[in-house]
């Protein structure tokens, strides 16, 4: 890394800019000088970007050179965190322009700091409430009385400026002056946590020793759903904060982070500073800003969280690390997972890798002795892990048109009798996958990709899962133009609630679904709804297994567990073990028995076995080696390549050429599958083509990539995407 002495005024220094470029670009030192890891703003062209100070300058003419223009009022980017955003960039081969990018995520950084009038919770009462002075009042009590500028207080209340300034003038509302940016409440690391079992107490112990002695170490903590693992990583949490560093707390799902908020308060006795994309712009740039500063001890926050500029980071913990989430499939192609271990390395922190169900990569590095293991084998106090059976649907197949069987029925109208809720798992979005014309076979598809629409039926809306695209759900067939012919095929949530509420007519139904929640706010509204027990039938998608708490939670029913098992997805077998296991845990989790029932086609499928007999270690070990046969992940390396162009026969041209010429990649043993339509061959109106590179663990597959990638000019309309150990394959 370069050396971190100041520049003088006027001395060539390079500037990494957030601009999409390839490379440093060479100014002059501002008045007064900088140093390595300034954050600055320059001169691009007429406009004036982000940059960061990188190193001295590259040797051009120094008076050819523009000045920078001035350094931010903001901590420098530490030596540690430049070293992070190059390995990260050598890894996922993203230009080191998008990884800085990802590393300023928050609004106004170049803006100075000053002042700013913010609109708190006051004490009085209006003569008159309004719904719109509800609402705001109510804002403001939900994010714990902290204030808001008055367009971001309106525009979450959905009310008008105005409403905000009477409710000033009658004192119910407070206007402040305060500084644009202050630290976060300081946590209390002494208060006492919640009484730990046997097992906590020793995995906390060992996990807190590792902190305590400082560097880099990676703990997996496997422990059953229910067993404790949070109030075990907090612990470790106080621990950091004890020796005065920092702790980041991923989360793989928004929805979990309320929660999880109450019970970091109820342990530190004040709430963390939040990062994902339901935070205010405000409260983003606040925290960017307190990260760098020492202001903000403890970060809750999604994977992006792991680009914050922390000063100090002693503790990362990875809850769920298991979940799918975790990978960034767009723009930079990361995984959360391995970029905090990265992160860790690097910053001489402890890394904390929870899950009831860990990834397979997760579980070999601990077979392999990298990685600490971990167990908590039973449920915290008196709850017990639920029972879990299979309903055998060639033996008790529903009925035509519908997809509850009668053993499932009746499971649940046992609970419904006994007060309890029951869950209805489907992982499907929407009211059917498929809308089919039954005069013509015509299947209704997206006008920009290829795939077909979903029907959301609530919304009265066709949609395409692809690029967002939605339409009017049509009366009569686009192709043939018969009328009342279009038929809903399969189920999907929303149709899955319309049978619920046939069946059990006097329940109160709730549906869990991302798409029919308008804002995080009202997914977290709506758990906490059901989890107080104001619902008898969930619906759930894959949102439900996400660590939610729901007590009076009996009965988990799996409609379609051969779902996930269909096509020849890499982890499918994985995922599947993983999403009904998490699922299933879901039932009994205070003081009442828990019963799983998973409908199926395929009983003696292995996966289903594996679930059924509770044997996590049997099912690891045989997916690990078939993987390690066939020189898959976490026993190999693969990386998916993408394709994409307006024009079909330019672009499989260029993708036939492209594996003409792999000298690169033989030199190092790998192979190069395809081309090869993309399973979903054409998204918003461009084609895709996908190839597939497989090459053993040890070999330098980046440099390979980089190398056989460089051989080539691409047109300006065709885009290249390489994604270093993908995730999925669409």
């Amino acid at each position: 890394m370069p050396d971190s002495a100041p520049f003088p005024t006027g001395t060539p220094v390079a500037v990494l800019t957030t601009e999409p470029l390839d490379r440093l670009l060479d100014y002059r030192a501002p008045e007064g000088g900088c140093a390595v890891g300034s954050f600055v703003e320059v001169p691009l062209g007429p406009r004036k970007v982000l940059g960061v100070v990188w190193g001295a300058g590259q040797g051009f003419d120094t008076a050819r050179l523009r000045s920078v223009i001035r350094c931010l009022d903001v901590p420098p980017m530490r030596e540690e965190m430049q070293h992070f955003l190059q390995r990260a960039a050598d890894y996922t081969l993203s230009p080191l322009s998008a990884m800085l990018r990802l590393a300023t995520r928050a609004p106004g950084l170049m803006n100075p700091p000053h002042m700013r009038r913010l609109y708190a919770l006051g004490q009085g009462q209006p003569e008159r409430m309004t719904p719109a002075r509800a609402r705001v009042i109510a804002v403001l009590r939900e994010h714990g009385g902290l204030p808001f500028t008055l367009g971001e207080l309106a525009d979450l209340a959905g009310v008008s400026p105005g409403v905000v300034k009477g409710l000033v003038k009658a004192g119910a509302v407070v206007e402040v002056a305060a500084p644009r940016d202050t630290a976060y409440p300081p946590l209390d690391h002494a208060r006492p946590g919640k009484p730990l079992s046997a097992d906590q107490r020793a995995a906390a112990q060992a996990i807190c020793a590792g902190v305590r002695k400082g560097g880099y170490g990676t703990w997996l903590l496997k422990g059953v759903t229910g067993s404790g693992k949070t109030e075990v990583y907090l612990e470790a949490v106080a621990t950091c904060l004890r020796a005065g560093r920092q702790a980041l707390v991923l989360l793989p799902e928004i929805a979990l982070t309320s929660e999880f908020l109450k019970r970091v308060e109820a342990r530190f006795g004040a709430r963390a500073a939040e990062w994902h994309s339901g935070v205010t712009m405000t409260e983003r740039r606040r925290l960017w800003r307190m990260v760098g500063a020492g202001g903000a001890q403890l970060v809750v926050g999604a994977r992006s969280a792991l680009f914050l500029p922390f000063r100090d980071l002693g503790l990362i913990v990875v809850d769920e690390e298991h979940d799918p989430s975790y990978k960034q499939e767009d723009g930079v192609h990361y995984h959360a997972r391995d970029m905090a271990v990265l992160r860790a390395s690097i910053a001489g922190a402890q890394v904390v890798l929870a899950s009831a169900t860990p990834s397979l990569e997760s579980w070999a590095n601990a077979q392999a002795g990298k990685y600490h293991r971990l167990d908590l084998e039973e449920r915290f106090g008196v709850a017990e892990l639920p029972q879990i059976d299979a309903i055998d649907l060639r033996a008790y197949p529903p009925e035509r048109g519908r997809w509850i069987s009668e053993p499932l029925q009746q499971a649940v109208d046992q609970r419904l009798q006994a007060g309890e809720q029951a869950l209805l798992f489907l992982n499907r979005r929407g009211y059917a996958p498929l809308t089919v014309c039954r005069a013509c076979g015509h299947q209704i598809g997206c006008d920009h990709c290829d795939a077909r629409m979903v029907e959301h039926r609530f919304q009265n809306r066709l949609m395409c899962h692809q690029c967002g695209e939605t339409k009017p759900i049509p009366q009569s067939c686009p192709s043939c133009g018969a009328e009342d012919r279009l038929a809903p095929v399969g189920p999907g949530v929303e149709r899955l609630a319309e049978e619920a509420e046939a069946l059990f007519p006097d329940a109160r139904i709730a549906i869990l679904s991302s798409d029919l929640a308008a804002s995080a706010r009202a997914m977290k509204a709506r758990v906490e709804e059901i989890a107080s027990g104001k619902a008898d039938v969930i619906i759930g998608t894959q949102i439900v297994a996400k660590g939610h708490n729901f007590p009076l939670l009996t009965l988990v029913g799996v409609i379609d567990a051969d779902l996930g098992l269909q096509g020849g997805d890499l982890r499918a077998g994985e995922r599947t073990f993983q999403l009904m296991r998490q699922v299933a845990g879901r039932a009994g989790r205070a003081d009442r028995k828990g019963l799983a029932l998973i409908q199926t086609h395929q009983p003696d499928h292995p996966v289903i076995k594996a679930i059924l007999s509770g044997d996590d270690e049997g099912f690891w070990r045989a997916e690990a080696a078939q993987r390690q046969a066939a020189g898959m992940p976490p026993f190999g390396r693969l990386a998916g390549i993408i394709l994409s162009g307006p024009d079909l026969a330019v672009l499989s041209d260029l993708a036939n050429h492209m594996v003409r010429n792999t000298a690169p990649l033989r030199a190092i043993g790998a192979q190069l599958f395809g081309p090869a339509p993309a399973p979903i061959a054409r998204i918003r109106g461009r084609h895709r083509i996908r190839l597939l590179v497989k090459a053993a663990k040890g070999v330098a597959l980046q440099d390979a990539l980089s190398r056989w990638r460089a051989q080539f000019r691409l047109p300006a309309n065709i885009r290249l995407v390489i994604d270093i150990d993908p995730q999925s394959f669409y």
